[in-house]
């Protein structure tokens, strides 16, 4: 069983990686707000919790629709 330490670790190297994601995407969530994702927090209640620019509260990660693609070129 990996140590307390190396599962905080991976558990915030896993949120780091979520946050560089998501945060600045545009995003649509399943109830219709749309907008870019602003911050991300890790909810011990909810897991994964994103705010968007332009619209009060806090939405669960899994409620996103559709995120925009990054385009390389």
């Amino acid at each position: 069983m990996p140590t307390v330490k190396a599962l905080a670790s991976r558990i915030l190297g896993e949120f780091e990686q979520a946050q560089a994601e998501l945060v600045g995407k545009a995003v649509i969530l399943t109830d219709g707000k749309a907008g870019t994702v602003e911050n991300v927090w890790l909810d011990e209640m909810h897991g994964l919790r994103i705010s968007i620019r332009g619209h009060d509260g806090k939405w669960p990660v899994s409620t996103i629709k559709f995120a925009q693609r990054a385009e390389i070129g």
